[in-house]
């Protein structure tokens, strides 16, 4: 009997202390912490027994070592994930975007394939197929994708910009801009007034543009993409010491610095 009690204290000990380093592990991710993140997620996932606990772990550790710019790490920790649950959806939809980053759009596509065999429905994976449609000058493909996630998911805040940005991308900016107002009219949000700056930028209406950045920052101080887009109009507006300033900005807040090397050129070296 007093074994049985000590046996069941242990378990629950060890139990406690699994609790406790997921918590870590998680507020280090949410706090933008990758270091700390891809620490505490490389230990859970080496002590995890259960399969698909261990691959959600390993989804994690890649994603905070895509964001340290720890680009071959990152893959091998997708393929572990993968390994671990061959049925998860995220980890085909990181492989998908992390191989489309890097050029590989066939591989990516590769993903999205797989992916949907698994779940038809998940919009990150036509989210990432449709940009890769975009890349590839397929605009009506592009445009399908995002028309699909809207009949099961009809609410979605990125198949909607990713059709107004569509109208952006092909030259159509008053549609965009007329796309992107609707839709602040009805939700404004940090992603959406960031879009509309785009829009903005893209016209050269950079004083308009820099409104419309600062409101998307002061709803979102953690929404990365801002910072960058606010970095693109200082440089436009000959200040680059505080656009350089918004790009550190950006990554530190997780966004990938390997994506930003064209814009780091343009700051001041020390």
């Amino acid at each position: 009997m007093k074994k049985s009690l000590l046996l069941a204290a242990f378990i629950c000990f060890l139990s406690n202390a699994k609790a406790q380093d997921k918590k870590l592990a998680e507020e280090c991710f949410n706090k933008a912490d990758y270091k700390c993140a891809e620490e505490q997620y490389l230990k859970l996932a080496e002590k995890e027994q259960i399969q698909k606990f261990q691959s959600e772990y390993y989804d994690y550790l890649g994603t905070s070592q895509r964001r340290l710019g720890k680009t071959a790490l990152a893959f091998k920790s997708y393929e572990s994930a993968l390994k671990a649950n061959p049925m998860s959806v995220s980890v085909y939809a990181n492989l998908a975007s992390l191989y489309s980053q890097k050029g590989n759009k066939a591989k990516a596509l590769e993903y999205v394939e797989k992916g949907l065999k698994v779940n038809a429905e998940n919009p990150d994976l036509y989210l990432t197929r449709s940009k890769i449609y975009d890349s590839q000058g397929k605009t009506d493909l592009a445009m399908k994708d995002l028309n699909q996630i809207l009949t099961f998911a009809p609410d979605n805040i990125f198949a909607k910009t990713g059709l107004a940005n569509l109208k952006k991308n092909s030259g159509d900016l008053d549609g965009a801009l007329k796309d992107y107002n609707k839709l602040i009219a009805e939700k404004p949000e940090s992603l959406l007034y960031n879009g509309r700056g785009d829009v903005y930028f893209k016209m050269k209406k950079y004083k308009e543009a820099l409104t419309d950045i600062n409101k998307a920052i002061s709803i979102d101080t953690k929404f990365a993409p801002s910072y960058v887009s606010k970095a693109l109009i200082l440089f436009e507006t000959a200040k680059s010491k505080e656009a350089c300033e918004n790009l550190d900005k950006a990554v530190a807040l997780g966004y990938e610095k390997a994506v930003l090397i064209e814009y780091y050129a343009k700051c001041i070296k020390k």
